[in-house]
């Protein structure tokens, strides 16, 4: 009866001890300040969007191929992300990081294809300085690249921090979902780029 009781109690501290971890529910408030955050940027780029100043429109300067296959990069490196986190909850490290790989080269990717578009449009004239259309445009577009860009160094961080453990344990996964949830979200907010203000420029 004492060991039991010893027992108990021991079980009780090492709960209160360790209570679970909130990280995934506090990173999905992060996410909800992001969406506001966006649909603040949406919504100005919904204001702005014909104020073209005499300048060119979407019409006149995106190519829907070249966004098509941005689209598709990072689509994909949605997939191989997820093919990551099954191999993360098998425990599986080499499968871990060989599809954080994968997804590390195709957001590197979609970020070079994203700033030779740019790069492209400056110079033809078409910088955000052009116009208010193009100042939208350019703010909305470049914020989605730097989350991005900060997810691939996320994810730099994370890889290192498999190869140095042995063998995953519940924190690593906790990271790797926090990251996952993240990069899903660029690839739905990038989908409402692609069809808004690629698609809804030009057609």
């Amino acid at each position: 009866m004492l060991q039991k009781t010893n027992t108990a109690t021991l079980a009780d501290f090492d709960h209160h001890d360790h209570p679970p971890s909130q990280s995934v529910f506090g990173f999905w408030v992060y996410l909800m300040t992001d969406c506001i955050l966006f649909a603040a940027l949406f919504a100005t780029f919904g204001v702005l969007g014909h104020q073209f100043a005499g300048g060119p429109t979407g019409k006149d300067l995106f190519n829907i191929s070249d966004v098509a296959v941005e689209t598709a990069v990072l689509l994909i490196s949605s997939i191989t992300y997820g093919f990551a986190m099954l191999g993360a909850h098998q425990r599986k490290t080499g499968a871990v990081l060989g599809w954080l790989s994968v997804t590390f080269i195709l957001g590197a990717l979609f970020l070079v294809l994203e700033l030779r578009e740019f790069s492209h449009l400056i110079a033809e004239g078409a910088g955000p300085q052009r116009s208010a259309f193009l100042s939208s445009f350019f703010v909305l577009v470049s914020t989605h690249g730097v989350h991005v860009f900060f997810g691939l160094v996320w994810m730099a961080v994370l890889m290192m921090q498999v190869i140095r453990r042995p063998q995953l344990d519940d924190r690593e996964v906790r990271r790797l979902t926090c990251l996952s949830l993240f990069w899903h979200f660029l690839d739905v907010v990038w989908i409402c780029v692609f069809t808004f203000v690629y698609l809804g420029s030009v057609i």
